[in-house]
Formats: structure tokens, sequence, C-alpha cells
């Protein structure tokens, strides 16, 4: 391509040397002087942890709700899931709670933020994504640093995640990637199918579990609106001919659809300040902070 930053790009999450130096860089400044991220150490060093996850997560929602639980931290405050550094553990916290009678999921997790509290490198386990989804992940984790609202990981993660997608389309602009970003767009319209026939579910399950009827009935609807589900998501990947997102591999119930909508339900909102600020970052997180308060 004769512009070397270019060419890194694309070996950015296949070599460890090279994503440290490309974030030190050229990819790092991006994210403080275009979406005005935190200017810190974080993401300017890597480690690598010799195994898949760095974290394993698990969310809980009661047998027939929507509603997740939540843990409570100090420094985090109350958050709807749970993380351990092994799986194992994990799995165990899993079998607890489904034992008391709530839906469950567990997920590993190859990237986190500690909200600027320390220095978060580049880690070994993000080293499996493609490059478009690891300086993505990037993005949304710096966000964690500039606001962070404690018990609300929706505001958090809806937030984060509107600043992950803001971001990746800008960086994939100004670098006139226009392949990886049409990509990215058929990957982002396809994820938008798919939210509205999350949400429609998630808008029969809770008049479902509003609603009179004897547990067992209720046990028997909330199977079959899933099975329909399940079978709405597979036809709609089968159509667009493209892969399921990752946040699709576990099994469907309530835990995985109150996850889905940690990161989703508040984007539209945020979508409509960034364009309200006329895509300005100062001014959107402004407004986001107000809207916040």
């Amino acid at each position: 391509m004769g512009d070397s930053s270019i060419e890194e790009t694309h070996v950015l999450a296949r070599n460890p040397v090279v994503a440290v130096r490309g974030v030190r860089g050229w990819l790092r400044q991006f994210a403080v002087d275009e979406l005005h991220l935190p200017d810190n150490d974080s993401y300017r060093s890597y480690a690598d942890l010799e195994r898949d996850y760095v974290v394993w997560n698990g969310f809980a929602a009661p047998e027939f709700s929507l509603q997740p639980k939540t843990w409570c931290f100090p420094i985090a405050g109350c958050v709807a899931y749970r993380g351990y550094f092994s799986e194992e553990a994990a799995e165990k916290k899993a079998g607890q709670l489904r034992e008391d009678g709530y839906d469950v999921i567990v997920g590993g997790i190859p990237a986190y933020s500690t909200l600027g509290k320390f220095d978060d490198p580049v880690l070994s386990t993000m080293m499996h994504w493609d490059d478009t989804v690891l300086i993505a992940t990037m993005f949304h984790e710096l966000a964690h640093q500039v606001l962070y609202i404690k018990d609300d990981s929706e505001f958090n993660e809806s937030f984060a995640s509107a600043v992950e997608e803001f971001g990746i389309e800008r960086w994939l602009q100004r670098r006139g990637e226009h392949a990886e970003f049409d990509a990215y767009l058929e990957q982002r319209q396809l994820a938008k199918r798919l939210i509205g026939i999350i949400t429609a579910a998630r808008d029969d399950l809770e008049e479902l579990y509003g609603s009179s009827m004897a547990k067992h009935e209720m046990r028997l609807g909330k199977q079959q609106r899933l099975e329909r589900l399940r079978t709405e998501l597979a036809e709609t990947l089968r159509e667009s001919g493209q892969e399921a997102p990752g946040w699709l591999s576990a099994e469907l119930n309530n835990a995985r659809l109150a996850s889905v909508g940690l990161y989703q339900d508040r984007l539209p909102e945020f979508r409509a300040l960034y364009e309200e600020c006329q895509r300005d970052f100062e001014c959107f997180y402004g407004r986001a902070e107000a809207l916040a308060n």
C-alpha cells in the first residue's frame, strides 16, 4: 500500500510486537486525538496470560424475569455479572445459582477495564480477533474510563458500545479502508436485525412473566417462545450468509437475553445524542454525563 502504518493494521491482531508498537503510536494517538479518549498508559504494553480468557463472567436472572441479578463491589458498585479468574470457579457458582432456580450463562471474557485504576495492557487473549474487533474493543474499554456510573451496568455498557461503534466507524473512514468499512456496516446491520428479533421476544416474555398464568403454563410458554426465537435467529443468519456474533454462541435463556440488553438497550439513545452533537465526541461525552446525572 505504500503506507507502513496501514500495512501494520492488517497484522495488528496477529503479531503482539506490532500490536504494542502500533498501540503506542498511531492507533493509541488516534484514540486520544480523534475520539478524545484518555491519554494514559492503558494499551501501551502487552501481557501474555497463557490462557484463552482473562476472566469468566457469569450472568443470572430469575426463571420468570429478565431483570439480571446484581453483585456489589467497593469500586465498581453493583454490576449485573460476576467475574472469576478460573472457569472452574465460575461454573461452580453457576451450578449453585441454577440450584436456586436462576437461569445462568457463563462466558469467557478476553478483555476488561480497570476503569483507569491501573494501566490496562493489550492482552494475549485479545489476539484471536481480527483487527477491527480488536481496535473496537480497545475503544470500548477506554470509554469506561471516560464515563462510568456506579450501579448501572446497562448505562455503562451501552455507552461504551456506542463509543466503540462511533470510534471504529471513524477509524475505518479515516484510514480509507473501504472494504473493511463495508464489511463492518454489513455486520452492524445484521446485528440490528438480530437485536430487533431479540427485543420482540423479550417483550413477549415480559408480558408472559407479568401475567397471572400458572407456573407450569408459564414455563411451557417460555420454552416455546425461546424455541421460536432460536429458529428466527437461525433463519436470519442463514439468509444473511454471515456467521453468528459471539454473543449468540451460548444457550438462550433469561440470563442471555438480559446480558444482551445491557450492551444494546440504550444504544439508540446514545446514537441520537451523538447526532445531536454533530458527531463531536467532547459534546457527546458531556451530554452523556448530563444524562447520567
